[in-house]
């Protein structure tokens, strides 16, 4: 009768009172705050309950087969049941414990897996034996997932390499300083030489590095590949993307890129913006050649089996860091057009148009499109301020006025500023070319003379292409010199006035003769304003001399009625000149001509007309005169002549010959 007993079906309230009995012990066994040896007796309460048989409802013919195979698939989800919940008892991680209990945990929850497909597979009935075992089987696969999930996030977050840029070969060594050569404002007159561009290595080759420890990315791979087949891939990418998001905004703040806003960025001063410009150039390439590089190449090695889903995962993860990069971007776009912004601009551009093709291939499926089109819209966006900025440039360079005579008549710092902002964007002419384009010039083809051998005699015409940039740099240096002659009248003293123009187109001439400026401008260029600065220099000096000159020569110094000279006349003329000579001692040792070799110059030739003209007319009346009238020796004048033009006035009241 016992065994018999055993077989009765057991009754509708039996099997509700087992179901009621096994929802107990899963509610416990989800509490994380039991006990192990608590955890464990109820895993085992757990499989007794799941053991007990109930019998059917007399089945069809070969429902005996079906019945004996429900056995077994249960027998076997006690087994696994059982090894999964062992884990769920401990508080350690599974991978601490070593790779060969990771390993076979995932080889139990992939057991599991398979026992829902084949019971899947069956023609389930709702509330039959195989509809619990399904139920009992995906709740187990849930909970073996929470544990995967967590040792997933685990693994990548405690295995993260240390990023360390410092040790890029292309950091900056100009990195950081302020004191770096930018354009500064038509106001400062020291600028000399000075205006440079950032040393960018244009190579896109990329760096790959370890953002992962690499003995682990095999475990996270298995991982990864379990949960998708289990039907849990969007958990196992949201855990990559939380984790890798976070290394992203480790990196930003390890390039010491901030957070600004527009309205940040756009009430920055010059000198702080200068500085956030340069970190964002070094901090932009580091990304997304090496970071974001290293982080695509980690998310397709941990995804390799799963189609797009790496790039997707990547793209999620990233997504926010590069905005937040380009962000930055959009408000140097949007900012006002200063010309001293021009060259950081430009670098922004050139990089951002250098990079695009890494990040167009990184972010190439359609959940990157939005990384590709905001990448676009920026750099047209900095395209069209850096050509309203160049543009402006002009417009600032005719409207800069000058309420004073600059000081002793020098090189103009306005000169300076404007053929040193030409020299420099020589290194950026091919962008500006393209920039320019629709903005030509009306001169935009040239007709030079052909100067062959063959043709020099009939001097026939030939046509050359002028670039957009030469046509702009012409009206530059057009407006340059228009402004530099307003300015030259504000000079009371017209000699001074021509001096001033002579220095600063010297300046000009030099400047485009000894740099690149020459391949734009061109030697017919340089050619008419050597011719310029000539004629200034021969302007002062008929401005200055010709009258003192005149002083010396011997018409109106005979007697009335007579031939001879009148001693008293020859005093007087003798008496101004040394007057005359020593104002513009005075006033001309004031004056500057920086160049070394046109003060040289100019010097010799003043003193080949002065001192002919003095020595001779002294020879002349050698006999008319006599020693103690004559104040200075030809040597005397001479030597004093060596003294114009050095900035520093002097003078020659009280000099006494030795």
């Amino acid at each position: 009768m016992g065994d018999c007993e055993t077989s009765v079906p057991l009754m509708e309230e039996e099997e509700n009172l087992i179901a009621a009995a096994q929802n107990i012990v899963k509610a416990l066994g989800s509490n994380r705050t039991l006990t192990d040896d608590a955890r464990k007796i109820l895993a085992d309460l757990g499989s007794q309950l799941s053991s007990i048989t109930r019998v059917s409802e007399p089945q069809d013919e070969g429902a005996g087969e079906t019945e004996e195979q429900l056995i077994e698939l249960e027998d076997e989800l006690n087994l696994v049941q059982s090894k999964v919940m062992n884990w769920e008892m401990g508080k350690s991680m599974i991978w601490d414990c070593g790779q060969e209990e990771a390993y076979e945990y995932l080889r139990y929850v992939d057991q599991a897996r398979k026992l829902i497909e084949r019971l899947e597979s069956l023609n389930l009935v709702k509330g039959s034996k195989q509809d619990e075992l399904l139920r009992r089987a995906h709740d187990l696969l849930q909970t073996a997932m929470n544990r995967l999930e967590e040792e997933f996030t685990h693994l990548l977050v405690h295995n993260r390499q240390p990023f360390e840029p410092e040790h890029m070969s292309f950091r900056s060594s100009e990195d950081d300083t302020l004191d770096d050569g930018s354009i500064v404002s038509f106001g400062d007159d020291s600028i000399e030489d000075v205006v440079q561009r950032d040393s960018m290595s244009r190579s896109s080759e990329e760096y790959i590095i370890e953002l992962v420890h690499p003995d682990v990315i095999p475990d996270l791979r298995c991982i990864a590949n379990l949960m998708f087949d289990s039907g849990y891939g969007r958990e196992c990418s949201q855990a990559f993307i939380n984790v890798r998001k976070d290394g992203l905004d480790d990196c930003l703040f390890i390039l010491e890129v901030e957070k600004l806003s527009i309205e940040d960025v756009l009430k920055m001063d010059w000198n702080s913006l200068n500085s956030k410009i340069r970190r964002w150039i070094r901090a932009m390439k580091i990304f997304v050649r090496i970071y974001l590089a290293s982080e695509k190449w980690l998310s397709d090695q941990i995804f390799s089996e799963l189609e797009a889903v790496g790039s997707v995962c990547f793209a999620e993860a990233s997504k926010a860091s590069i905005l937040q990069l380009l962000n930055f971007g959009e408000a140097i776009a949007i900012g006002p057009h200063q010309p001293e912004k021009l060259i950081r601009i430009l670098d922004m551009y050139e990089l951002l148009a250098d990079l695009i093709p890494d990040i167009d291939a990184m972010y190439s499926d359609e959940v990157g499109l939005c990384v590709r089109t905001e990448c676009q819209d920026i750099l047209r966006s900095l395209g069209d301020c850096a050509k309203a900025t160049f543009l402006e440039f002009e417009n600032a360079v005719a409207s800069s006025i000058s309420a004073n005579p600059f000081p002793g008549g020098g090189i103009h710092h306005l000169t300076r500023y404007v053929m040193n902002y030409m020299k420099t964007l020589i290194d950026y002419s091919k962008t500006l070319d393209e920039l320019l384009k629709g903005h030509e010039k009306e001169d935009s083809v040239a007709i030079l003379p052909d100067m062959t051998p063959d043709r020099e005699e009939n001097n026939t015409d030939r046509r050359c292409y002028v670039s957009p940039l030469a046509q702009h740099f012409r009206s530059f240096t057009s407006i340059l010199e228009c402004n530099l002659e307003d300015k030259s009248r504000l000079y009371k003293d017209e000699s001074l006035g021509h001096l001033f123009l002579m220095n600063n187109i010297h300046y000009m001439a030099e400047k485009v003769k000894n740099s690149n400026l020459r391949t734009i401008l061109g030697d017919d260029w340089i050619r008419k304003h050597n011719w310029k600065f000539q004629h200034h220099a021969m302007s002062y000096e008929r401005a200055t001399w010709s009258s003192i000159l005149s002083l010396l020569r011997d018409e109106g110094l005979q007697n009335p009625g007579s031939n001879s000279i009148s001693r008293t006349l020859l005093k007087e003329r003798l008496y101004n000149f040394n007057l005359a000579f020593e104002d513009v001692y005075k006033s001309q040792t004031g004056w500057s001509i920086p160049d070394s070799q046109l003060r040289e110059d100019l010097r010799i030739s003043t003193s080949l007309k002065v001192i002919q003209a003095y020595r001779s007319f002294v020879g002349r009346h050698t006999y008319n005169i006599s020693d103690k009238h004559i104040k200075y020796t030809a040597d005397d004048l001479e030597n004093f002549l060596l003294d114009l033009f050095e900035g520093s006035p002097r003078s020659l009241h009280g000099y006494h010959r030795k």
